[in-house]
């Protein structure tokens, strides 16, 4: 079995460097393409260390980062040639690929960046953040109580953008020694002043619910995901009603650190085709492709874990039901969303249809608009772009006056 594992292993490495090096031919033209980008023109960058699997984080803010260039030119550093090479295809702002800190280093010395922005925790950012002129700013890909948005390694930026009082609250009670007035930035969620496109649903009078569970997470504390606990039973009972229409999107990195997953994953898939084949006007979807967002005004209700997508889905003001995770070991905050409405337990999992139309109470004293104030401030059509760019407006108006004072970065 080990020299199995041996032979597959080479096989997918030398399948991984073929993809390498037709991402870099398509790249060495896009660029010659296109011409030099030029010089002293960008005031601002969105840096982005990771592989493809990731850039479901980076996609969700092109559209607020296409406002903010309209005052300050930004554009996306990507450190992978495989990244670039997809972001050169759908990417709104200009792509930059550099691979090493010297060629990083090399661009910046040719621009005029006073803000770089990260929306991940890469261990490579840290190479980025050697660069004192420009602020760093850690945006993240989303808002929850999951514990990775309290972690300590937000101590390493100028700031944080974060969305609401809920955040502030959250990362407040578990940092120790951090200034959060000064570093917490509150800007709402930018996402949800987004038009998204994607597909047409039948219009037929069929209940379509959102299931979007997130990945296992990869490590004891951080298993939210309910692929595993709710999943079958649940889909099961809608499927048997035969007037509802379920939209399967699951985490982009599902399966990722546990192959279990994935497995599961496909049985969801087979059972969603099961379904189709039966009964052909049902159409439910298996979405893996499209960017997130266009769900919120195409379903009726949501059934999700401890992510982000629970709070941009609360926004909406449709019924969303929460699943507690099953596993004992996951760390969850009972001071945060899943303490202010009723969450979806697994024994429950059947009675799914019955708990949407009941609508899970909020509790605790809290009702529905008072829990989206928290999380997301109050704000009208528009004006979590505005709050976005406003803040970064600023943070870049003091590092134009700052910067001419600092020197070069040094080693």
């Amino acid at each position: 079995m080990p020299a199995i594992r041996d032979v597959q292993t080479l096989y997918r490495s030398g399948l991984a460097a073929q993809r390498r090096r037709k991402a870099r031919a398509r790249w060495i033209a896009h660029e010659a393409a296109r011409g030099a980008l030029p010089a002293d023109r960008f005031e601002a960058v969105l840096y982005f260390a990771d592989s493809e699997v990731n850039l479901y984080q980076l996609r969700q803010w092109y559209e607020p980062m296409r406002h903010l260039a309209e005052q300050h030119p930004v554009a996306v550093v990507a450190r992978n040639v495989v990244t670039a090479d997809l972001l050169s295809a759908e990417c709104p702002l200009p792509v930059v690929h550099k691979q090493t800190v010297a060629e990083i280093e090399e661009w910046l010395g040719t621009q005029r960046v006073s803000i770089v922005f990260y929306v991940n925790q890469n261990t490579r950012n840290f190479q980025m953040m050697r660069f004192r002129d420009p602020a760093h700013v850690f945006i993240s890909h989303g808002e929850s109580d999951k514990d990775y948005m309290a972690s300590n390694q937000l101590k390493a930026y100028d700031y944080t953008f974060v969305a609401g009082d809920a955040a502030v609250e959250r990362i407040s009670k578990r940092l120790i020694d951090f200034d959060a007035e000064k570093r917490l930035v509150k800007i709402g969620r930018p996402q949800v002043d987004v038009d998204y496109y994607g597909p047409t649903l039948p219009d037929d009078g069929r209940t379509v619910i959102l299931y979007a569970p997130t990945w296992e997470g990869d490590r004891p504390s951080m298993t939210y995901s309910s692929l595993g606990s709710h999943a079958g039973p649940m889909l099961d009972a809608l499927i048997a009603t035969g007037t509802h229409r379920i939209v399967y999107r699951p985490h982009p990195r599902t399966g990722a650190y546990d192959p279990a997953y994935k497995v599961l994953h496909q049985a969801i898939v087979r059972k969603l085709d099961t379904a189709n084949a039966a009964d052909p006007a049902a159409h439910h979807m298996v979405d893996t492709e499209t960017a997130f967002g266009w769900h919120l005004k195409a379903a009726d209700a949501c059934v999700c874990d401890i992510s982000a997508v629970a709070f941009d889905w609360l926004a909406t003001g449709k019924p969303l039901l929460l699943t507690e995770p099953a596993s004992p070991e996951a760390e969850v905050d009972r001071s945060g969303l899943v303490g202010m409405i009723e969450t979806f337990r697994a024994s429950d999992a059947a009675n799914v249809v019955e708990l949407i139309r009941s609508r899970p109470a909020a509790m605790g004293g809290w009702t529905y608009d008072a829990i989206v104030k928290h999380y997301f401030g109050a704000s009208s059509p528009g004006g979590a772009i505005a709050a976005f760019t406003a803040a970064a407006t600023r943070v870049i108006s003091r590092r134009h006056t700052s910067m001419p004072a600092i020197q070069s970065p040094g080693d």
